[in-house]
């Protein structure tokens, strides 16, 4: 093959030929380059969105997998039953019980197992209450994190197999909880709300008001009534 090159006079482009064969112009020498470089930013803009879906989907899944709503139904002292549902997000060692009085008002209570926390909400009141789990708190909150046990989805307990207790805790008013510093599932459930310690005591006193109560039902047949009153500045 025999390849020239042409100089016109009148035009500034050298003119590339072949023996046999036409001579190729510039744009059709571009063509293909233009071609080639549309096809790969196609593909790598299919390859992002793809990506993001498939991360999306992988992300929210798990978390949507993880929750079971357990409803349990208990009657309290005096036979009228309690409702309350309790969802369980195996991922992340969360319980969080939704209690509703008779007056149709909910209080929660979040068992953060993984902090060892537990964070009351009463519905009457513009303040949330933490105390640290103990050994009794877990071993209830396990009843409802097995596995085999909260796929039932629903329990009803019987008022004479129901073990019932008491307890007291006294809200430490002047040691305010700064609500950043706490984790975020407390952040969601207290926010715009002021936070407070409690410890547990024998009782308010005589001197001292119960200003409310909040009655909890776990799937082992035990009822716990946490009451609460503010100590003494």
């Amino acid at each position: 093959m025999v390849r020239c090159w042409q100089h016109a006079e009148n035009d500034s482009e050298d003119v590339q030929c072949t023996d046999g064969g036409p001579a190729a112009s510039p744009q059709q020498s571009r063509f293909p380059h233009k071609v080639f470089w549309a096809s790969l930013s196609a593909s790598l803009l299919l390859i992002i969105i793809t990506l993001s879906l498939t991360g999306h989907f992988g992300l929210s899944q798990p978390r949507s997998q993880s929750l079971q709503i357990v409803r349990i139904t208990a009657p309290d002292q005096s036979g009228v039953l309690i409702n309350q549902s309790a969802v369980v997000d195996e991922q992340n060692n969360l319980v969080t019980f939704s209690v509703t009085s008779t007056a149709n008002q909910t209080s929660t209570v979040l068992f953060d197992i993984r902090h060892g926390l537990i964070c009351y909400k009463p519905v009457d009141t513009e303040s949330c209450f933490l105390r640290k789990m103990e050994q009794f708190d877990y071993d209830n909150v396990r009843s409802l994190l097995d596995e085999s046990t909260h796929k039932q989805g629903q329990f009803q307990l019987s008022g004479n197999e129901t073990q019932r207790q008491t307890e007291f805790l006294g809200v430490l008013a002047a040691t305010q909880v700064n609500i950043s510093t706490l984790e975020q599932p407390l952040q969601d459930l207290c926010q715009d709300r002021s936070v407070h310690w409690t410890r547990k005591a024998e009782g308010p006193g005589k001197e001292r008001l119960v200003y409310f109560c909040i009655d909890i039902c776990f799937p082992s047949n035990i009822c716990v009534s946490v009451c609460f009153y503010y100590l003494p500045e």
